[in-house]
């Protein structure tokens, strides 16, 4: 597992569960930038060397880059869903980096792009598996029936499109004023350490606040019933769990959200979510299986039989992957490796 940042850890979990199920191993290989949460039952590589002498069959990397010159099949597993929260011309999602042999999708909305990019560039294959990290959300038990409306406040952290400063003031005084109990998450990209101690304040000054620096799963997106956001691709991650969404100025609002344009209008759009209006919750529905496609639980165990399809079948008549000697020297010079 090449693990860049702490969403790794929920993403990555379910398919180690999986890898071991089958009476397989599997290590983990931590980038600096990725915070240290492994347990003592988890198999810890410190070193490039340590990679190599290990010699994987398959290296899973949610993130979007992986070291070209680690052994193994490398595998695209995704941090999230394509939602082009920017409005670019092509979504960053489909961006090509020529790092991956294998892409295991989540469903329509990635998978009919990335098999078209199959057919022109020829150097990888396209498997729809599903997410692994949704395998284990049939097993969790909400707690809702018996504690207060829970808000969970979630955004992304590009510039331009984060909502977190411009919220605050409004989240603030609704925690102030309202009987509701808050859950706070920022992105692990969201480089703010000023807004990070605002928000971290609101969690030690009131006891309706929980801060939380690090999302383990998804239980606690589950024991919170709506989500206040603003472009982030975990609005589908929430609306997995059959919960609505409020955001603020989405950049690609649809009848699944209910979108507002002023901070003013937050309030009520948050009563009307925690009524769960049935016209919502339906539309909620029809949005995620357009980038779910597994419900079953087993989303890991097709990966991993991807993987074996890919060796067996494809990895000895697969087109070549893109030079990009550049940028492996600047990743050998970064990393300061140059053993061939």
């Amino acid at each position: 597992f090449f693990a860049s940042l702490s969403y790794s850890y929920p993403i990555l979990r379910p398919l180690q569960e999986e890898i071991r199920r089958r009476g397989d191993e599997v290590a983990w290989f931590l980038e600096d930038t990725c915070p240290d949460l492994l347990t003592s039952n988890e198999k810890r590589l410190n070193t490039i060397d340590e990679v190599m002498q290990y010699n994987p069959i398959a290296i899973f990397a949610p993130g979007n880059h992986i070291y070209d010159f680690f052994p193994g099949v490398k595998v695209q597993v995704f941090h999230g869903y394509p939602i082009n929260k920017r409005n670019d011309k092509v979504d960053d999602h489909f961006k090509l980096r020529g790092w991956f042999d294998i892409y295991c999708t989540q469903g329509e909305s990635s998978t009919i792009p990335f098999m078209q990019l199959e057919k022109k560039h020829k150097y990888f294959k396209i498997y729809e598996t599903g997410w692994c990290k949704t395998d284990n959300i049939s097993n969790l038990i909400s707690t809702n029936s018996t504690r207060k409306p829970t808000i969970f406040v979630a955004t992304t952290f590009s510039k331009g499109i984060s909502s977190l400063d411009v919220l605050y003031p409004t989240i603030k005084s609704l925690v102030e004023k309202r009987d509701w109990n808050w859950m706070i998450t920022m992105h692990p990209k969201l480089q703010d350490k000023e807004l990070r101690q605002k928000y971290t304040e609101l969690s030690t000054t009131f006891e309706n606040v929980t801060y939380l620096p690090v999302l383990n799963g998804w239980e606690e997106m589950n024991n919170s019933d709506v989500l206040l956001c603003d472009s982030s691709s975990i609005i589908i991650e929430y609306m997995l769990l059959d919960k609505p969404v409020v955001t603020f100025r989405n950049t690609n609002p649809g009848k699944h959200l209910i979108d507002v344009k002023s901070v003013n209008d937050i309030e009520e759009a948050l009563e009307t979510a925690l009524s769960r209006p049935g016209y919502l919750m339906q539309n909620v529905r029809e949005y995620t299986l357009f980038h779910e496609r597994y419900r079953d639980g087993k989303n890991s165990s097709r990966i991993l039989d991807a993987v074996d399809d890919f060796i067996e079948k494809h990895q000895n008549s697969m087109g070549r992957k893109p030079l990009n000697l550049i940028r492996k020297l600047k990743l050998r010079k970064q990393l300061g490796y140059w053993k061939f």
